[in-house]
């Protein structure tokens, strides 16, 4: 029986999870629940789940949890919780669906501790793809993406040398706006939540909206996948039945498509290198009916040519530019900025980094990520 702890256990990705191991009876004991804030909900499902762990990250909310389950322990808050959780040695799987780059320390933690990560926190692989990769070779450790690009790109590489890699296709819904017209200006954040295709957390959806979620994933199926930046193409498909394809060096082109459900890369993450039964409804083509594809509108959506941008660019930029994103998304969300300006918070963000080309180390990732906050705090201020 798999042995898994889940860090954010009550968002989107988590309470799928949890769904995919009910349907799945005597595969999986759940030893670890994590979550941001929500204690209430946390508190039910270590009811339910019986876990030998639980933290919830931010203070006041780890400070006002009553739940105590018979013989569940309670880690600390902060970062510290979610350290301990996912490098324990009572651990064999761990599910990081945290959000943004809280996630980074837990990550390194856990490959450290040689674990298998079914990772749907794409910002750490933002912030320090290739060292994070260095880390799971050195240590014996695996990842395997959860997000349903990443995760149809895993499968369609499966046994295949990466020289025979042509190029990626990464498809997009296209978001919340792909098919609106005029001027997106003065776009509401409830508008930008609507996503037209999946059920997602706040921070995704609004990146989803922008199409930065798409820039992310290119940068992260680089690091996953030891590709240039130019070996990946994004794809606008609406109905989010092709969720990435592979193109190899004799021309074939390989897919992987599915009707557009969580529960099924999360099983599939979760249950590697096996295939099991299928828990979600089979894809009917012909009720599907037809698949379009689109090139992306780089000037519409400026914030997928920063993020082409700062994977050309390497070193420290893509930290800064994880970052700059996470601080202008909250700011949109809080009113403080319109929608059109979440690309002008990362874009001055970017141009005042001074940082070198080379591969900066972790600590020194971390040093960027806390400036290119400030700095994009000031930039937000200042629109």
């Amino acid at each position: 029986m798999k042995r898994i702890a889940i860090l954010g256990s009550t968002g989107s990705i988590g309470r799928n999870a949890l769904r995919v191991i009910d349907a799945m009876p005597g595969r999986f004991r759940v030893v670890g629940l994590a979550a941001h804030s929500n204690g209430d909900l946390l508190c039910r499902q270590a009811a339910r789940y019986k876990p030998a762990m639980v933290a919830l990250f931010e203070p006041a909310a780890a400070q006002a949890l009553q739940c105590r389950p018979h013989g569940v322990r309670r880690l600390g808050s902060g970062v510290e919780g979610l350290v301990e959780m996912a490098g324990h040695p009572d651990v064999d799987l761990v599910l990081t669906s945290l959000v943004g780059g809280v996630g980074f320390a837990p990550l390194l933690a856990a490959l450290r501790a040689g674990k298998t990560v079914a990772l749907a926190n794409k910002e750490p692989m933002v912030m320090a793809g290739a060292q994070f990769m260095r880390e799971a070779k050195r240590w014996g450790a695996r990842i395997i993406p959860v997000d349903s690009e990443p995760s149809a790109v895993f499968q369609c590489l499966s046994g295949t040398p990466r020289p025979a890699v042509r190029r990626v296709l990464l498809t997009a819904s296209g978001g919340a706006f792909y098919r609106r017209r005029g001027s997106l200006d003065r776009v509401r954040v409830a508008e930008a939540l609507r996503h037209p295709t999946w059920k997602m957390g706040r921070k995704i959806t609004i990146d989803s909206a922008t199409l930065m979620n798409k820039g992310f994933e290119a940068i992260e199926i680089m690091h996953l996948f030891g590709l240039g930046h130019k070996a990946i193409e994004v794809v606008i498909h609406p109905q989010s039945i092709v969720h990435s394809a592979v193109e190899f060096c004799d021309g074939s082109v390989l897919a992987q498509m599915a009707p557009p459900d969580m529960r099924l890369p999360i099983q599939y993450a979760l249950t590697y290198p096996e295939r099991t039964a299928a828990i979600v409804k089979r894809l009917d083509l012909a009720a599907t009916g037809e698949l379009t594809f689109a090139r992306p509108d780089f000037r519409r959506f400026p914030c997928l040519a920063l993020a082409r941008e700062a994977a050309a660019a390497g070193g420290g930029m893509p930290a800064v530019l994880n970052a700059a994103d996470e601080v202008a998304v909250d700011a949109f969300t809080a009113g403080r900025i319109r929608f059109t300006q979440l690309a002008r918070v990362v874009e001055r963000t970017m141009r005042a980094f001074r940082g070198g080309r080379g591969l900066p180390g972790f600590s020194e990732v971390v040093e960027i990520d806390q400036w290119a906050r400030r700095k994009a705090q000031e930039a937000c201020t200042r629109l």
